[in-house]
C-alpha cells in the first residue's frame, strides 16, 4: 500500500488556482520530493496533507487514512517540520522535546526513552541541556525534525527543511533524512533547490499548480533526451534565429541564453563557435540536469517564476 496517495487534488484562493488536478503516490520507506518555485503550489499541497487546509476538490490518503474524513488519524500518522522555526529558544533541547511529547500525551519513562532514541539517531544526545537559541541552524533543524519524530509517525512531512542552512548543515540534514529512510521512514519534502531534488528517490515537479513531470531523477533527466547546448551572447534572439537556419535545430531563448536541447551531435558546439565568433560570449555542452527538465517542461528556469 502506498504511504501517501494524492488523487486529482485542486485548490483555489479566490480567483487564483494554487493546485490543478494534482495526482501522485509515495511508496513506503522512500524520500519523495515536491520540487517547484515559490508560489508553484508546494506549500498549499503540504498544508492540505497536514490537515491545515480544507479539501475543495480531489482526495488524499496518508497511511490509509483519508485526510479530509479522518484528520485526527492522519495527524497521529504524520510528523511535521514546517519552514518557519518552531523551537522555543529559551528552552533547552530536552525541554523542547518534552513539551512536544506531552502534546501527544506522552510522559514519564516512555517519553524519556523516546527522547533518548530520537536524539541518538539524530546526533543530538550531547545537546539535551543546551538552550535552543545557542544551536547552529543545522542543529536547530535536527531538533525540529526530532520533535516531529517523537510520537513515532509513519510519514515525515518537511516544508523547505533546509531554509537558512549553510551547505555543510544542508548536507548533514539530508544525511539524516537518508538514514531515516533507510530505517523505514517515509519522507515527503518540498524544495526549490535542484541539489536537494537530486537526493530524492522520486520527484513531482510542480509549476503553477500543475505537475509537469513525475519520476525518479534519472528517469526525468533521461526524458529530455540527448545533451543540452547553451549559448550566451549579446543578442540571443538573433543568435537563436541564425542557429535554426544554419544547423536545422530548434533553439529557444531562456533567461537570456540560447538553449538547444536533445542534442547528440558533439561537434555542434565547435561549429557554432566557428560560425559566430563575434556573437558568442560563452558556450557549454553537457548532460541534462533537473534544471533542464524543468525548462523543457515549462519554458523557463525554476527561479524565474518565484514569488515571495
Amino acid at each position: 500500500m502506498s504511504a501517501v496517495v494524492v488523487d486529482e487534488v485542486s485548490f483555489r484562493y479566490g480567483e487564483r488556482t494554487a493546485l490543478s488536478a494534482v495526482s501522485f503516490d509515495v511508496q513506503p520507506a522512500a524520500i519523495f520530493g515536491l520540487l517547484g518555485p515559490n508560489g508553484g503550489g508546494k506549500t498549499t499541497l503540504f498544508r492540505l496533507l497536514c490537515t491545515l487546509l480544507p479539501f475543495q476538490s480531489g482526495r488524499a490518503t496518508v497511511s490509509g487514512h483519508d485526510v479530509a474524513a479522518a484528520p485526527a488519524d492522519v495527524r497521529r500518522a504524520i510528523g511535521v517540520t514546517f519552514q518557519s522555526p518552531s523551537l522555543d529558544g529559551k528552552l533547552t533541547v530536552g525541554e523542547n522535546l518534552r513539551a512536544q511529547g506531552q502534546l501527544y500525551g506522552m510522559s514519564g519513562s516512555e517519553l524519556k526513552q523516546r527522547i533518548e532514541q530520537i536524539t541518538a539517531r539524530l546526533g543530538l544526545a550531547d545537546r539535551l541541556r543546551d538552550k535552543a537559541e545557542t544551536l547552529s541552524g543545522g542543529l536547530k533543524r535536527r531538533v525540529e525534525i526530532g520533535k516531529g519524530l517523537l510520537h513515532d509517525p509513519q510519514v515525515l512531512l518537511l516544508d523547505e527543511p533546509s531554509t537558512g542552512l549553510d551547505p555543510g548543515a544542508r548536507h548533514d540534514l539530508w544525511r539524516s533524512l537518508a538514514e531515516l529512510r533507510d530505517a523505514g521512514m517515509t519522507v515527503l519534502v518540498t524544495t526549490h533547490l535542484m541539489e536537494e531534488a537530486e537526493r530524492c528517490d522520486r520527484l513531482a515537479i510542480l509549476n503553477r499548480g500543475e505537475i509537469v513531470a513525475l519520476g525518479t531523477p534519472d528517469e526525468l533527466r533521461a526524458s529530455v533526451g540527448g545533451d543540452c547546448l547553451t549559448v550566451r551572447g549579446p543578442n540571443p534572439q538573433w543568435l537563436a534565429d541564425r542557429l535554426a537556419e544554419m544547423f536545422q535545430v530548434d533553439p529557444r531563448v531562456v533567461a537570456g541564453a540560447v538553449r538547444v536541447e536533445g542534442q547528440r551531435d558533439h561537434t555542434l558546439m565547435s561549429r557554432v563557435i566557428e560560425a559566430f565568433p563575434e556573437a558568442v560570449a560563452s558556450v557549454s555542452f553537457g548532460k541534462p540536469t533537473l534544471e533542464d527538465v524543468f525548462i523543457a517542461r515549462t519554458g523557463h528556469r525554476l527561479w524565474d517564476e518565484g514569488h515571495s
